[in-house]
């Protein structure tokens, strides 16, 4: 195993900057999950970690070494592509085991490594198939096998799960957690999907145009978000936002409303008087309780019942804000209603800046 430092990574096409001078120190045995918008540049990073993109500028070590100048086979890595990349001619077993092959390990302890891949993830009765008598879940599960015979320093997963559908995600998800947890090698796993990179990392690094908006474990990211962008990537609803202006100790919302500032947990030196702010709410932490003192005047535009809770869309001024509600919860369509609010639970972003302010 080993840890990775990255130290002002820089990559330029010509004379454009797709990764603008990151900074990270990923820990030996950790998973971090590198997540945002396409674009970001996350792919593009963690090519340059495996070697098959050259580096513009800056310092890239793993473990003790600076490998930025050393070919992919040089760099103790093992990568897992978002298509498999299988030999179609060859079976699993020979699949799993060219790398070993070409490496010159033995046959019997490249076969020893070989079931012992194929049984912890559960493919040992596919090892003599071939690629096209697999389903993608399975084919997917051959690729990881084939980076766990190898026992490197590190994997890199590049979008693995983007080629299946909903319910085989959430089982290649699972095996991938459980690969974590027992082999316990430093992984770095690049994503679009925010519902992957909470589920399964330590730590999340958050890509936007090439630089990093935040680092932090999922429960960070999602509860202290430092930035618009990060509390509306994160979450599913995503975060709520709304303007208003601090006026005589309180959040003066265009249509009226106010909430009172004592109640919010923030910065009072940041929290000024007179200052515009975006207030940023989750889902879950509006009530469904008239609450006069910490309460917002909304309009019912769409109910959403999910079965195990209900999704209330609502306009406050124009600004569409979605609220999660218990199942009995069925407001009608254009109904005026007070909704409250959990204060403790607001987050407020400068509006110029739209970064955190308390």
């Amino acid at each position: 195993m080993a840890s990775i430092s990255l130290r002002s990574l820089e990559k330029s096409f010509g004379a454009l900057r797709i990764v603008k001078g990151i900074d990270l120190d990923i820990a030996d045995g950790e998973f971090v999950v590198f997540v945002g918008p396409s674009g970001c540049g996350k792919s593009t990073t963690l090519r340059m970690m495996a070697g098959l993109e050259s580096i513009s500028s800056g310092e890239l070590r793993i473990g003790d070494k600076v490998v930025n100048a050393l070919p992919p086979r040089e760099r103790d890595i093992a990568m897992v592509f978002q298509d498999y990349a299988l030999y179609p001619h060859k079976t699993v077993r020979e699949n799993m085991g060219f790398s070993l092959k070409v490496r010159g390990i033995a046959a019997s302890e490249a076969s020893k490594r070989i079931e012992e891949a194929a049984d912890m993830l559960g493919i040992s009765h596919l090892l003599d198939r071939k690629p096209g008598q697999l389903s993608g879940g399975q084919r997917q599960r051959v690729a990881m096998g084939r980076a766990i015979v190898r026992r490197p320093k590190v994997f890199l997963f590049d979008e693995p799960l983007s080629n299946l559908d909903a319910k085989l995600r959430g089982q290649v998800r699972t095996e991938i957690k459980r690969l974590h947890q027992t082999i316990g090698t430093t992984i770095v796993y690049v994503t679009h999907d925010q519902v992957e990179a909470m589920t399964l990392a330590d730590r999340i690094v958050i890509l936007r145009g090439g630089v990093i908006e935040q680092v932090g474990t999922p429960d960070e990211v999602y509860n202290t978000p430092a930035s618009v962008f990060v509390g509306g990537f994160v979450g599913s609803p995503a975060m709520n936002f709304a303007k208003a202006k601090i006026t005589n100790g309180a959040l003066a919302f265009a249509n009226g409303d106010q909430l009172p500032l004592s109640a919010i947990h923030t910065n009072a030196g940041e929290a000024r008087e007179g200052r515009d702010v975006i207030v940023g709410i989750r889902p879950e932490h509006f009530t469904y309780v008239e609450d006069p003192a910490m309460a917002l005047t909304a309009t019912v535009q769409v109910v959403e019942p999910l079965g195990s809770d209900t999704l209330v869309h609502f306009a406050i001024n124009g600004e569409t804000l979605t609220a999660r509600m218990p199942p009995h919860v069925r407001p009608q369509v254009g109904e005026v209603l007070k909704i409250g609010i959990d204060p403790t639970k607001l987050h407020l972003f400068d509006a110029t800046s739209e970064r955190s302010i308390h």
